[in-house]
């Protein structure tokens, strides 16, 4: 009876101890990112001082190491973060550009996974026993500090492989040159406008093995790096199910992908697009994490091999077919003609003083027959009344004032706006508990509908209110309000 116990105990430790399936793997880790996430980055614009501590304090923990590569061009540390003992080298670098951090994000929380003990362990250690992995977070800082696209000499870091005239360009040839990674991954950000082919589905991560020349030839380099988008494919499409786009792959000689799949490192484009409700991208952070992940593990088990250059070429192309917002059938009144328009709507992101956060600044971005856009939201506007709105008559002269207007009536009213006048200072990072937008001069509004403007619009249908937009955003008094206004 005893033997028979302690048989049973070592066959159970034994299947515990069994590497699971690589998309059981992924499942798990969708499950469990939580408890891998680094809490101390909640948005999107950290700072390279937010994230040094965290980096550094990896050096010397269970394998890790921390290399300075360099300074940036305002003399930001550069750092390679490397653990495992595999002899398959992989490098990652992300925020080229400085203001697409998604990646990074997951980078932090991947650092979290690989320092932990936990139920995964089977397989974090098969990764690490057969992997180096290389990871440059935060290659572009200067650009992250004021959240713009480009470095401090102004040069976007990827059209410069070919001339290398950033001291951050010439490191990160220099890593790949030393390093001699067998896998590359290019970690990016793009437009929340892009959609998986013709669909309706945000393009929520968007894959690329780059070309290396013009005829956009394939040779083994680059067929692997397509095989291993199709696992990775694979293993997240359950989580962004029709969400997986294909970026152009359009050669660009000075682009770091497409040298670096040139120089003999398999190179994978990631590029983090949209996902409803997600400003932050938090949940698409989530997906970088299990992507990374769960490559790694078809990658120290050879697995791309089990997957085809076609099942690459199947992904849907990119498409920006997708806004923000997209109302139909308004009917629109001119020169005493009347006609059923739909209109699109665009946000721009303006970051706040802080440089940490932002709000929306809406406007007109399309009109007319939009049958082949798509909108985050869409509401039919068929049979209803609409005007654009009005300034508040009353001057507001106390900042107090405003919260003990009663939005919903003014709305119902059609007032969109108010005139602010008092000496208070009004940030111009207004709330988005606020649905009227605030004049503090005259009137400088574009209150048409027009291409390139942003009117205050109010809904009715048989003269009762339905619904308003404020600055591209629909107000609707039994939902939550979820924009922002504007400070003219």
């Amino acid at each position: 009876m005893k033997f028979s116990i302690i048989a049973l105990f070592f066959i159970s430790l034994n299947a515990m101890s069994q590497p699971r399936p690589r998309a059981e793997f992924a499942q798990q880790l969708y499950q469990q990112h939580d408890a891998h996430r680094e809490a101390s980055i909640q948005v999107r614009r950290f700072k390279h001082a937010d994230i040094q501590p965290l980096i550094q304090r990896l050096h010397g923990q269970n394998g890790f190491t921390v290399t300075q590569l360099g300074k940036s061009i305002q003399g930001r540390e550069i750092n390679l973060v490397s653990v495992g003992t595999g002899p398959v080298p992989v490098l990652l670098w992300s925020q080229m550009h400085g203001d697409e951090a998604t990646a990074t994000m997951a980078i932090l929380d991947i650092f979290r996974f690989l320092n932990q003990d936990h139920s995964l362990g089977t397989e974090k250690r098969e990764i690490l026993s057969k992997l180096t992995l290389h990871f440059i977070p935060m290659l572009n800082p200067d650009g992250a500090e004021v959240w713009t696209r480009r470095n401090a000499l102004g040069i976007d870091m990827n059209r410069d492989a070919a001339k290398l005239q950033s001291p951050e360009s010439r490191i990160l040839k220099q890593v790949r040159d030393s390093l001699q990674p067998q896998v590359g991954f290019n970690l990016h950000d793009q437009r929340i406008h892009y959609t998986a082919g013709n669909s309706a589905k945000p393009a929520t991560i968007s894959f690329l093995a780059p070309a290396y020349d013009r005829e956009k030839s394939t040779n083994p380099v680059r067929s692997r790096a397509m095989k291993l988008i199709a696992a990775m494919s694979a293993d997240i499409a359950p989580f962004i199910p029709g969400g997986i786009a294909k970026y152009d792959d359009e050669h660009e000689p000075r682009a770091f992908g497409d040298n670096i799949q040139k120089w003999g490192t398999s190179t994978i484009l990631i590029e983090s697009g949209g996902y409803p409700n997600d400003p932050e991208k938090q949940y698409i952070r989530k997906i970088n994490f299990v992507a990374m992940l769960s490559s790694f593990l078809a990658i120290a088990r050879a697995e791309e091999s089990q997957y085809s250059e076609a099942q690459y070429w199947a992904i849907p192309e990119n498409r920006t077919l997708l806004r923000p917002l997209v109302l139909r059938n308004v009917e629109f009144k001119k020169a005493s003609k009347t006609s059923l328009i739909d209109i699109a709507w665009d946000r721009r992101e303006k970051t706040t003083e802080d440089l940490r956060h932002f709000y929306y600044q809406s406007q007109i971005d399309d009109l007319g027959d939009l049958n082949t856009l798509h909108g985050y939201t869409e509401v039919d506007c068929q049979g209803l009344e609409v005007k654009t709105g009005h300034i508040y008559p009353k001057y507001i002269k106390l900042l107090a004032q405003i919260k003990e207007l009663d939005f919903k009536q003014m709305l119902e009213q059609g007032y969109t706006a108010i005139h602010y006048i008092g000496n208070e200072p009004l940030s111009k990072e207004p709330s988005p508990n606020f649905p009227l937008n605030i004049l503090t001069g005259p009137d400088q509004r574009s209150n048409q509908i027009k291409i390139e403007h942003n009117p205050d619009l109010i809904f009715r249908k048989n003269g009762k209110f339905v619904m308003a937009v404020i600055n591209g955003f629909v107000y609707q008094a039994d939902l939550p309000w979820l924009g922002n206004p504007v400070v003219y």
